[in-house]
């Protein structure tokens, strides 16, 4: 058939649907900001849209062309973009929603290859033939008969769906999130909302389109609830304790908490725990119901400046109404150190080898660690104090050596030392 002198036009059609398409695709790809996405690829038929357009246009051609022209290379060419469309679609939309899974690549693979093995089969006029087959290989479940070609086909359709809920909830969530800043926990919240009710829906969706009834998930809902009050209601407890901690925004993404004795900075909060992260690096990831049971502090709440004093003594006999401003001034030259409220310099004991002095200051950005900016303020200290000419006292010992008495002779006699 493809012999036949209307092939060159069905031909000359489909490039012609192949080029509308990635013209279009380009036009739409050169307005976004970042192009290099899922939907447009890098190189524009490297995309999950390019597919799926051109066959669209494809099939558009096909219903105009049926009536004029006996179909020969449409025939061929409705299945290899199916094809393409599926293994684009599962492929691109399962890298972005798992980009750690070790399992991606096997994925890929086996719907490759299902996915050709089925345009082949319908090329070939044999997948008609093997359906037929399929529908005779049938089991009764209760008081409904399911066939084989009905399960084939409803799992396909369940994957279809599930892909599509996780690629919807995807960009979803990527444009809740994209700009956020004081409300990031808010969108956050948003995002998992909506994540979660798409995924709900597409699993009942699936479930239709497999064939099992969903009136008899009554009785499994039933089970799930004392399975939750029983077994899981830890779990349970976490997810719900972090949509309340999301709504409450008594933690908020970039907070500087102190949790069980490990302090850091709040850099995501998922729907059942909360990553910390320290200043040295280590994160802690802590169950969301902890941060709701448990006593949290929080450093940056209200306000995120945090006060940090540092110690420092001098000599007794220092005069310290001249030198306590001028150690003042010098802490508030650091960078990082805020105007407002001001250091300050405190007498604060009397000690056993000098003058005790505590120096109160605050900071801005606890989150970066407040061992740099102790630092600095004690080269401060240490270079007024050397300026001004003030003595740093350290302790001192006195060291006593005993004398040792003399050994005494044979026969008891102490000889006496000589004169």
């Amino acid at each position: 058939m493809l012999q036949q002198p209307t092939a060159l036009i069905e031909l000359g059609v489909v490039i012609g649907c192949l080029g509308v398409a990635w013209l279009l695709i380009r036009f739409l790809r050169g307005k976004q900001p970042d192009p290099s996405s899922i939907w447009f690829g890098h190189h524009v038929i490297d995309g999950i849209l390019f597919p799926v357009l051109a066959l669209l246009l494809a099939l558009i051609a096909r219903r105009v062309l049926q009536e004029a022209i006996p179909l020969a290379v449409f025939r061929v060419a409705i299945p290899v973009l199916s094809s393409l469309a599926v293994i684009r679609l599962t492929v691109k939309v399962l890298g972005a929603a798992f980009p750690a899974s070790s399992a991606l690549r096997v994925v890929e693979r086996t719907v490759s290859w299902g996915a050709w093995l089925a345009t082949v089969l319908w090329i070939t006029g044999l997948l008609p033939i093997i359906l037929m087959e399929l529908d005779e290989i049938t089991w009764k479940i209760g008081s409904s008969r399911v066939s084989l070609r009905n399960l084939i086909e409803g799992t396909l359709s369940a994957v279809l769906v599930m892909i599509l809920s996780l690629s919807l909830s995807s960009a979803l969530e990527a444009r809740l999130l994209k700009g956020a800043t004081d409300n990031l926990s808010l969108r956050k919240m948003a995002a998992n909302i909506l994540r979660a009710l798409l995924l709900v829906a597409g699993l009942m969706l699936a479930l239709s389109a497999v064939g099992i009834d969903l009136t008899a998930l009554s009785v499994f809902g039933g089970a799930l609830g004392v399975g939750v009050g029983m077994g899981l209601q830890k779990l349970a407890a976490n997810y719900v304790s972090g949509f309340v901690i999301l709504a409450e925004r008594s933690l908020r993404i970039g907070d500087l908490v102190r949790v069980d004795n490990f302090e850091g900075v709040i850099t995501d909060i998922n729907t059942r725990f909360t990553v910390i992260r320290a200043t040295n690096g280590r994160e802690s990831i802590v169950p969301n119901e902890v941060l709701i049971t448990q006593r949290v502090e929080n450093a940056s709440l209200a306000d995120r400046r945090v006060s940090v004093t540092t110690v420092v003594q001098v000599a007794y006999g220092t005069d310290l109404q001249s030198v306590m401003p001028r150690l003042q001034a010098a802490v508030a030259q650091v960078p990082r150190v805020v105007q407002d409220p001001q250091p300050s310099v405190l007498l604060t004991q009397f000690a056993a080898d000098g003058l005790e002095l505590t120096v109160s200051f605050w900071i801005m950005d606890p989150e970066i660690g407040q061992l740099g900016v102790r630092s600095a303020v004690n080269l401060a200290l240490l270079a007024e104090l050397e300026r001004l000419g003030v003595e740093i006292p350290f302790p001192q010992r006195v060291l006593r050596q005993a004398s040792l008495p003399a050994a005494p002779q044979a026969g008891g006699v102490v000889s006496s030392p000589a004169p």
